[in-house]
């Protein structure tokens, strides 16, 4: 009854249509496999239901050839009369993984050490020459490209520090407009409610960088680079009035100064003549030169397209250099003026007037027409600041689109200097985000193409040219794109090449294409991943094997298996592989298919629990081949399972934080927010988990409503400082818990500052008032889950300052309210009080406790012999092959054993598809003491790359270079 009753209430929904490219979707039917074995269900685990007798025939096929979409049949997904499964089984035909829309090397390795060598040499070079605007400008695109190649690392702080360094290098207005409404939007700040204007001035919390008005001015020193509105105005003294030119004079006095008359209609302006030749070459030769105007008091100019009170405010600049009582429309005029008559000091003086006029979008849409005219080149650069710092939502109105996408608007911005790769860059970035296949983005990327300079400029915009016109079906042109990147250097886009060969039909083509990447280079996992789209059967799945070896951070493979076990009746194995990844590389899609196999499983707990999550991480997301929200299917759900108040979602939120299951903490924080949407403290801890889970975007939209939607100031204010202190703005995060702190004291103010604190080396001193600021939050009202962190962190700068006793005393109150995770901080201090046995006791219990113990497993390793190390630490990574402490370890070991080149492939295995600074670094100690200086010298400067202040890279790095020999240019 229960099963109909579902089936009737998935029947009546309005389905929405719609597809969504990295979504598993269903298989219908009509496409099922007639002659599947009847007894195929009875091979599945012991766990599994009867209820796949029912989809048994819903299999689908193996991957087979066909005429359709690149060789694969395709299918329309129905609802089935006898299942609980109203839209199939999920289907390999449509979980094929995205073309990544960034520049990808063959060798990451060298690329970043080629970066690092050539930034350094530039940098040198302005040190030794000075900092020009040519070589400025050079070192800014320097930067920038390290923002492509950090693109694949997904490091938001690599990201951040490449943005900033190409801010702090801007060599002009334009670039610095740019980047500072870059650096702006990566914070959405335009997400914060109220939204702040795009110009507004900037608090004492402020990032510097990001100021509107320093981007507007020209810095003649670094000191200049500080933000002028934290600078208090100049207090007016008799020394600085001399400098400041005399007032306008009136009346008789004028005229009796004129010497000559300028006649607009009937009207005369009495000018000197001297003061207005003064103002450009043009006018010194109309009244000095050889014309008859030099020699007569009134001249006319009525055709010259000045008003009479334009050129009585002429006559003032040309007398006093100031604009400060002239309307815009005055100014505008002699603009005009200015650029009719070639005065640069005019010009550049109305520049700047009408500029600083510029508050919002409304003035900017006036204005930038004016600027564009005009060519002025300040007033051009503080509208495009608005529409920049209004972005995406600025990329909905026709008059700023027409502007910024079309040619016709590039060729104007050109005019004004203001075209440029850096801003197609910025813009065709964040329409790829809102809408990678709207017009609007294909028409920005087009620009992108035509500002873009041979070498990794071309690479990049024709590659993700070829990769919108690949999600948009427009395969011939997608091809074409593709192989223009490939032509100009970009191995990764011979994948798009064969992509969009695959879906124009030619499988052949596409799978020799992808084989020849395996034959021309050193292989990694995406090549073997792309192959294994184009072959069947052993084939397919010896390349998904290899690919997953290679980079087990690839999820196609996953999916894939999971799948093919689920079409063979095996639901619970197909659970099992999908959480392999699950467990450390947590996506909506790899989410939605556990969901849908616990569908299959009638175990509508887990697919409530894991729609609830996907739905935290993506709250548009639609399942099942685009025809149903999340919500939707939750709400269906929950009605075949226990039915929570708050009290018990309480529980259940302790009972899972307690068992370090973030999953299932993220679930039961969504279902509190379903019933109290505005609760920002449920908002904070959901940020807190989703940032457990590395997925920070998500984390940030969390952050980001738990500020908008608190009541009290004091919590808005960590709210805001949070978001600061994530995007790494450690000391404005600082200031705005101070601030939080003077209007209330607070558990989560204190704890904010005591975290900004630790988060740099702390003396004595420091860590004192560390622990009295944690002791202060304990003492303050909050929940247990937040008072056992406090705890567990002030055990932590215990165990810093030796202070071993107090630091148990920490983690047993942290275990007391069960924080979990306090066990592994009891275990260090038992192994510093050289009770290692205890150490290892107490790691055991952690692991049997925590549902996440990858980390666990890892840390016991230290407290026991090397046999038992070994096997700990080959678990860890089994769970979480992106923890780089077992890889260094096992090199560690391999090469005290003098096993030396099995120590390299140890940590190359590892690097290939995580270029960590740690293994770079140990991998090139590892040469140096082979000998391999060159190996070291490359290792050492990717290392430097990632973090240009390693020291111990450094010290290596100066060693090889001695080695070495100068280097050669």
């Amino acid at each position: 009854m229960q099963k109909n009753h579902l089936l009737t209430t998935l029947r009546s929904l309005k389905l929405i249509d719609g597809c969504k490219g990295t979504q598993v979707y269903a298989v219908n039917q009509s496409a099922s496999n007639a002659n599947a074995p009847a007894s195929s269900s009875s091979s599945s685990s012991s766990c599994e239901k009867p209820l796949l007798r029912h989809v048994a025939s819903l299999r689908s096929k193996s991957i087979q050839g066909g005429n359709n979409g690149g060789g694969r049949n395709h299918y329309t997904p129905s609802l089935l009369p006898d299942s609980l499964l109203p839209f199939g089984l999920p289907s390999a035909d449509h979980i094929d993984p995205p073309v990544d829309p960034f520049l990808r090397h063959v060798d990451p390795v060298s690329a970043l050490s080629d970066s690092f060598r050539r930034l350094s040499s530039t940098t040198k070079a302005e040190a030794d020459a000075g900092a020009g605007d040519e070589r400025l400008l050079l070192l800014c695109d320097l930067h920038l490209e390290q923002l492509s190649l950090f693109r694949p690392v997904a490091d938001p702080k690599l990201l951040r520090r490449s943005l900033r360094s190409a801010r702090l290098h801007a060599p002009n207005a334009h670039h610095r407009v740019v980047l500072s409404a870059w650096l702006r939007f990566e914070r959405r700040e335009d997400q914060l409610l109220p939204s702040p204007p795009p110009l507004s001035s900037c608090s004492p919390t402020s990032p510097a960088l990001e100021c509107p008005r320093a981007a507007l001015l020209s810095p003649s020193s670094s000191s200049d680079l500080l933000c002028p509105c934290r600078h208090p105005p100049p207090d007016p003294s008799p020394s600085s009035s001399a400098s400041v030119p005399a007032p306008r004079r009136h009346g008789q006095e004028e005229i009796e100064d004129a010497d000559v008359w300028f006649c607009i209609g009937d009207d005369e302006v009495p000018c000197v003549r001297s003061s207005i030749a003064a103002l450009s070459k043009p006018l010194s030769t109309l009244l000095y030169g050889g014309f008859a105007e030099a020699q007569r008091e009134r001249i006319s100019f009525s055709h010259n397209g000045i008003s009479v009170r334009g050129m009585k405010a002429v006559d003032v600049f040309s007398r006093t250099d100031r604009l400060d009582e002239f309307p815009p429309d005055t100014v505008l005029e002699l603009l005009a003026f200015a650029n009719k008559f070639c005065c640069e000091g005019l010009k550049s003086a109305c520049d700047a007037k009408m500029a600083s006029l510029v508050r919002n979008l409304d003035d900017a849409l006036l204005l930038v027409e004016y600027g564009l005219e005009e060519t002025a080149y300040l007033l051009v650069a503080a509208c495009l600041q608005v529409f920049l710092r209004e972005l995406p939502r600025s990329l909905s109105d026709p008059d700023i689109t027409r502007l910024l996408c079309t040619q016709e608007g590039r060729e104007r911005l050109e005019a004004a200097d203001h075209a440029s790769f850096l801003l197609y860059h910025f813009l065709s970035q964040v329409a790829m985000e809102e809408d990678m296949k709207s017009n609007t983005t294909v028409m920005l990327l087009e620009r992108l193409v035509e500002c873009a300079t041979p070498g990794w400029q071309k690479q990049l915009a024709l590659h993700q040219l070829g990769c919108v016109m690949l999600e948009r079906g427009e395969y011939k042109d997608a091809q074409r794109w593709f192989e223009e990147a490939a032509s100009e250097g970009h191995v990764y886009s011979r994948i798009g090449v064969a992509r969009a060969k695959f879906k124009k039909g030619h499988k052949y083509s596409a799978y020799k294409l992808a084989s020849s990447l395996i034959d021309d280079f050193e292989p990694v996992g995406w090549m073997y991943q792309e192959r294994s789209l184009y072959c069947n059967g052993k084939e397919k799945m010896s390349d998904l094997r290899v690919a997953t070896e290679l980079d087990p951070t690839l999820a196609y493979p996953y999916k894939y298996r999971a799948i093919a076990l689920m079409e063979n009746g095996k639901v619970g194995a197909a659970i099992a592989e999908v959480n392999k990844i699950i467990g450390f590389k947590v996506s909506t899609d790899c989410l939605e298919l556990r969901a849908w196999f616990c569908l299959a499983l009638e175990d509508y707990e887990g697919a409530v629990q894991d729609t609830r999550a996907l739905m935290t991480l993506d709250p548009s997301y639609l399942m099942f081949h685009g025809k149903l929200h999340g919500d939707q299917l939750i709400e269906i759900l929950q009605q075949h399972g226990k039915q929570w108040d708050m009290a018990d979602c309480w529980m259940q939120l302790y009972d899972r934080w307690s068992a370090v299951d973030d999953i299932g903490s993220l679930a039961v924080v969504h279902q509190m927010l379903a019933k109290e949407p505005a609760n920002s403290s449920l908002r904070f801890r959901q940020s807190l988990l989703l940032l457990r889970l590395n997925c920070q975007k998500a984390a940030m939209n969390s952050l980001r409503l738990a500020r908008n939607h608190s009541i009290h100031d004091h919590e808005r204010l960590v709210y805001e400082g949070w978001i600061l202190y994530d995007t790494g703005h450690r000391d404005e995060a600082l200031a705005k818990a101070e601030e939080s702190i003077s209007v209330q004291r607070s558990f989560e103010a204190f704890f904010l500052k005591a975290y900004a604190l630790a988060d740099s080396n702390l003396d004595a001193t420091s860590s004192s008032y560390v622990i009295q600021l944690l002791e202060q939050a304990n003492s303050c009202a909050s929940d247990n889950l937040r008072k056992g962190q406090a705890h567990n962190n002030m055990g932590s700068i215990y165990v810093d300052c030796d202070m071993l006793d107090e630091a148990a005393e920490c983690y047993l109150k942290a275990l007391g309210i069960k924080h979990t995770r306090a066990h592994q901080g009891l275990a260090r201090v038992y192994y510093l009080k050289n009770q290692k046995k205890a150490a290892y006791d107490e790691m055991t219990k952690l692991i049997e406790k925590a549902k996440n113990n990858a980390s666990a497993y890892e840390k016991r390793s230290e407290y026991c012999d090397r046999d038992m190390a070994k096997s700990d630490l080959n678990m860890a990574t089994k769970l979480d092959p992106l923890r780089t402490y077992p890889y260094r370890y096992r090199a560690a070991v391999l090469m005290d054993d003098n096993k030396e080149e099995e120590a390299i492939a140890e940590l190359s295995q590892a690097i290939a598809f995580k270029p960590d600074l740690q293994l770079l670094h140990l991998r090139a100690a590892f040469y140096d003491s082979m000998g391999d200086t060159a190996s070291t010298l490359r290792d050492c400067e990717a290392a430097l790359c990632l973090d240009p202040s390693h020291c111990d890279s450094m010290d290596l790095h100066n060693k090889a270079l001695g080695r070495a020999g100068p280097p050669s240019t």
